[in-house]
């Protein structure tokens, strides 16, 4: 939860902020909700789209560990440590495009 409130607080401020960092995606299931309550609002503030999924566990088990998982930020490209380039970079990136449809598709039904 650290790291993505870190790279939120980062990533520039605004509505004018054409440019996604990322995609934040929550799990609904955490007791207490006061823990990431503030996720959403960083995430609006900063033109982050962010989605919710039922389970943390599911949640972990996507991002290949055993430990469930309150939240992620998933970004299109590879940053930190290991930037280098990777097997399957491409379609990653592919994929990712297509999950940012998808959030904000859901984004602008759930503001309607």
């Amino acid at each position: 939860m650290k790291e993505v409130v870190k790279a939120l607080r980062k990533s520039p401020a605004g509505a004018a902020n054409l440019e996604v960092p990322g995609i934040v995606i929550l799990a609904a299931d955490i007791s207490p909700m006061d823990v990431i309550s503030h996720i959403p609002v960083l995430c609006e503030e900063h033109n982050v789209p962010y989605i919710f999924v039922t389970s943390r566990a599911e949640l972990g088990a996507a991002g290949n560990t055993k430990r469930p998982t309150s939240v992620v930020m998933v970004s299109e490209t590879r940053v930190g440590k290991k930037a280098e380039k990777i097997e399957g970079e491409e379609e990653f990136g592919e994929v990712y495009k297509d999950l940012l449809k998808v959030v904000k598709k859901e984004s602008d039904n759930v503001r309607r």
